[in-house]
């Protein structure tokens, strides 16, 4: 048999609603009396039984992250920081896979799970605002990422617009001049890549530099080989850059190796920045500069607000959550010895 709390009681010769007090976090405890039951609890190895106490509340102990990509690093950075915060809240994670489309989005978040879970953290690439309208499913639902909804979910989501502009106004202030934005879409759905590109508009037309299509060239997935489609379409067009600014970080990598291969040196001909900050972009013959979201801030503030919904506001006004950014400077725009 295990250790009970009535062991820990006893050997620290308290009760057991003391003991569980405690366990439970509650704050009406002594600073002495919860160092002396913590001892007890330390020097009998007692563990408390999370699924008995998740099951007297009417819960399960497990959320869902659902993410369109799982192959990305930036999501495998993500989800790791998501299940580290909700270790926090005794809360294990169960990942599940999108795809990135509209009806795994939708099954997702129409509860086929809801005797697994006790809510949802969803990053939605295709869904739509009548489809979250439609949802019938109560348990708590966070969304996160830049899609815009006209629906009452707590959502996370970074200023994709500003960020953007960081990344160019620091292009322009290294001297650059002819500042290309690769990585665009054609689906009026991708709201990321879009806001993204409309922030390199804003900040380019700001600095008084040219931001015409001739320096745009469009991806159809978001990976190193569409990075790399990409760059080597915008120069075979003969729209030679002086900078580039890439949707992400996967797509800048492709782009680094077509602009190697084609003799081009970076920094030193075309400076390059991407969006993300995952590690591989740290660890390249030449390091890359980013925009890095504040990924840990994004997934504790989600779990934050699905933990709030189970616990103490379910009904609370819908809450949007902007975490912050970085600009990350490496040399892929200063160069080595940056």
């Amino acid at each position: 048999m295990g250790v009970s709390l009535k062991d820990v009681a006893q050997r620290a010769g308290v009760s057991i609603k003391t003991v569980s007090n405690v366990v439970n976090g509650y704050q009406h405890v002594t600073p002495a009396m919860r160092a002396r039951v913590q001892q007890a609890i330390d020097e009998l190895g007692y563990r408390p039984n999370l699924t008995a106490r998740h099951l007297r509340k009417g819960r399960t102990g497990i959320i869902a992250l659902a993410l369109p990509e799982l192959g990305n690093p930036y999501f495998a950075e993500l989800a790791g920081a998501v299940i580290d915060a909700a270790a926090r809240h005794d809360y294990t994670v169960l990942l599940d896979h999108t795809a990135g489309e509209r009806r795994k989005e939708i099954l997702v978040t129409q509860g086929f799970r809801t005797h697994v879970i006790d809510g949802l953290i969803l990053s939605p690439i295709e869904l739509e605002t009548p489809d979250l309208l439609a949802r019938t499913d109560s348990s708590p639902l966070v969304l996160l990422g830049e899609r815009e909804y006209d629906a009452p979910y707590d959502h996370i989501v970074i200023d994709n617009v500003a960020a953007a502009r960081s990344a160019v106004r620091h292009l322009a202030g290294t001297g650059r001049r002819r500042i290309a934005f690769i990585g665009a879409r054609s689906e009026i759905a991708r709201q990321p890549a879009h806001l993204r590109l409309r922030g390199w508009r804003e900040e380019l037309a700001a600095c008084g530099l040219p931001h015409g299509d001739d320096l745009v060239a469009t991806a159809s997935g978001y990976g190193r080989a569409d990075g790399a489609q990409a760059m080597a379409d915008l120069l075979d067009r003969g729209a030679r850059p002086d900078a580039v600014f890439a949707y992400n970080d996967l797509q800048a990598i492709g782009a680094l190796r077509v602009l190697t291969t084609r003799g081009l040196r970076v920094p030193e001909d075309v400076a390059l920045v991407g969006f993300d900050d995952i590690e591989e972009g740290r660890y390249g013959t030449i390091t890359l500069t980013t925009v890095s979201p504040d990924k840990k801030a994004i997934a504790r503030q989600a779990v934050d607000c699905l933990v709030q919904r189970l616990t103490g506001a379910p009904d609370a006004p819908p809450r949007r959550v902007r975490p912050g950014f970085d600009l990350v400077v490496r040399e892929s725009t200063l160069g080595r010895g940056h």
